[in-house]
C-alpha cells in the first residue's frame, strides 16, 4: 500500500494498527470476501480515507476527494485519484462489523499500552456511562425519526476512566431510544468494576438484578425518589459529607428489594447532592470524589463534537452515520495510542494539531516539533476557573451546551 519514502512517516506512526496486515487477515476472517468484487478503493484504503479526514477535520465528501491530490497522501494510501460519489458509495455499503473491529483493535492497543495509572490503583476500573443527541435532518435522515419535525441519533457510551478519557464501548441508535434502555448492555459486570451514571438511568428493577449479581454502581438521587431510612453512618462533623445513611427506595408498588446507600456530600461550589451505591465498602469521601469523575464523559462528548467530524456526515444512510461515527472513534483511540507511546504531557487537540503540521513528514521530525519550547503568550488561560464552572453545569446536570458548538465553556 505504501512506498519506503512514506514508512517513516507520521501519518504511518498514527495509523500503523490500521496498515498491520495482522488486523486485516482477522477482519478478512470475520467478513469474508469483504473486497471481492471491489476494484478501486479497498476497505482498507477507505478507512484511511476516513480516518484522515477525521483528523483533519474535513466536512464535505468533495474535500476528502480532493486530499488525494496530495502526493504523500495518494503515495501513502495507493490511490491516485477517487471520486467523491464512490467514496459515498463504499461508506454506505462497508459492514458495519468491519468499523466495529477496527475501533476495538485500537481500543485493545491503547488498554495494553495504558497499564494501571494511579487513579485506577487508589479507586479501581471506573467507567462512566452516558448518551448523547446528535441532531439531523429529517428530510435526509428519514430512519432517525426524533420528533415530528426534527430527526436526530444518540451515542449511548461507556467511558474508562484513569486520569486519561477513553470510549470503552457505543451504542448508536435512533435520538428517540431511552437511555436507560441501553443500561444494561453497557453496564460493566466485573466485581472489580464501578459503574457511574446519571439519574436518567434510574430503573429499580435493573438495581435490584445488579445488587443480586454483585455489579456495583453509582448514580445521582432522583429529588422525588421515596426512600425509606434504615441507618445511619459515622460521618466527620467538619467533613465535606453531610450524611450517609442505608435505605430501601421505591414505593410499595415498586420498592426495591435490597438496600442501598445514600451519601450527601456539601460541595464548596455547588448545592449539596446525594448519591445512591450499592457499595457498602469504600469511605464516603472516596464515592464523593469518584462521581465528580462524570464530568469526564461529558467532556469526551463535547471533544468529539468539536474536534472530530461527527456533526457534518458524509452519507445520509444509517450504515453510513455508524460506520463515520465507529471510525471517530477509532481515529481519537489512534491520537491516545500515540501520545501514550510518547509519553507527551499535552492535552489531545494540541498533540493533534501538531501532528497534522508534519503529517507526511518524518515521524522524527514530528518528535523533534513536540521537544520545541513554546512561549506562554500574552493570553493567560485560567484552567482552575474553567474546571470549576464546568463541575458546577455537569453536577446540576446543566448540559445542554454540549450540543452547541458555538459555546465553548472549555478550552480543549
Amino acid at each position: 500500500m505504501q512506498s519506503k519514502n512514506t514508512t517513516k512517516s507520521t501519518f504511518m506512526q498514527l495509523f500503523q494498527p490500521i496498515f498491520s496486515k495482522e488486523t486485516w487477515t482477522k477482519i478478512n476472517q470475520e467478513v469474508p470476501n469483504l473486497d471481492k468484487r471491489v476494484q478501486k478503493l479497498k476497505t482498507s484504503q477507505l478507512t484511511l480515507l476516513i480516518s484522515n479526514a477525521q483528523l483533519q477535520e474535513f466536512k464535505a465528501l468533495r474535500k476528502i476527494s480532493a486530499s488525494v491530490q496530495c502526493n504523500d497522501f495518494s503515495r501513502t494510501i495507493g490511490l491516485e485519484s477517487i471520486s467523491h460519489s464512490q467514496i459515498s458509495r463504499r461508506l454506505r455499503t462497508l459492514p458495519v462489523r468491519v468499523s466495529e473491529m477496527l475501533f476495538k483493535n485500537l481500543l485493545n492497543k491503547v488498554a495494553q499500552k495504558k497499564g494501571f495509572g494511579v487513579i485506577q490503583q487508589r479507586l479501581g476500573n471506573l467507567f462512566m456511562i452516558d448518551a448523547s443527541t446528535i441532531s439531523l435532518c429529517l428530510s435526509k435522515y428519514p430512519w432517525a425519526v426524533f420528533r415530528k419535525t426534527k430527526a436526530g441519533i444518540k451515542m449511548h457510551l461507556r467511558l474508562s476512566f484513569d486520569g486519561m478519557a477513553v470510549p470503552d464501548a457505543v451504542i448508536i441508535t435512533p435520538a428517540k431510544t431511552a437511555d436507560k434502555k441501553k443500561l444494561d448492555e453497557l453496564i460493566v459486570k466485573d466485581s472489580d468494576a464501578l459503574n457511574i451514571f446519571d439519574r436518567g438511568y434510574v430503573d429499580y428493577k435493573l438495581f435490584d438484578d445488579y445488587c443480586e449479581n454483585g455489579i456495583r454502581f453509582v448514580t445521582r438521587l432522583k429529588e422525588n425518589a421515596v426512600v425509606e431510612f434504615l441507618g445511619q453512618r459515622n460521618v466527620e462533623e467538619d467533613g465535606p459529607i453531610e450524611e450517609d445513611v442505608d435505605v430501601i427506595l421505591g414505593t410499595n408498588s415498586r420498592k426495591m428489594k435490597h438496600k442501598l446507600r445514600v451519601i450527601t456530600i456539601d460541595d464548596s461550589v455547588n448545592e449539596p447532592f446525594s448519591i445512591v451505591t450499592n457499595d457498602f465498602n469504600r469511605s464516603a469521601e472516596e464515592f464523593g470524589e469518584i462521581y465528580r469523575y462524570r464530568w469526564q464523559i461529558e467532556l469526551f462528548f463535547k471533544w468529539l463534537k468539536q474536534h472530530a467530524q461527527i456533526k457534518h456526515f458524509y452519507g445520509t444512510s444509517e450504515i453510513a452515520v455508524i460506520n463515520q461515527l465507529l471510525l471517530a472513534l477509532m481515529t481519537y483511540c489512534a491520537l491516545v495510542l500515540l501520545k501514550l507511546e510518547i509519553e507527551d504531557q499535552r492535552d489531545l487537540l494540541n498533540l493533534q494539531r501538531i501532528a497534522i503540521s508534519c503529517l507526511f513528514e518524518s515521524y522524527d521530525s514530528f518528535l523533534e516539533k513536540l521537544r520545541r519550547k513554546w512561549g506562554n503568550g500574552s493570553r493567560r488561560i485560567n484552567y482552575d476557573r474553567i474546571y470549576k464552572m464546568t463541575e458546577h453545569q455537569i453536577m446540576n446536570e446543566e448540559t445542554d451546551w454540549l450540543n452547541e458548538l458555538t459555546y465553548d465553556p472549555v478550552i480543549l
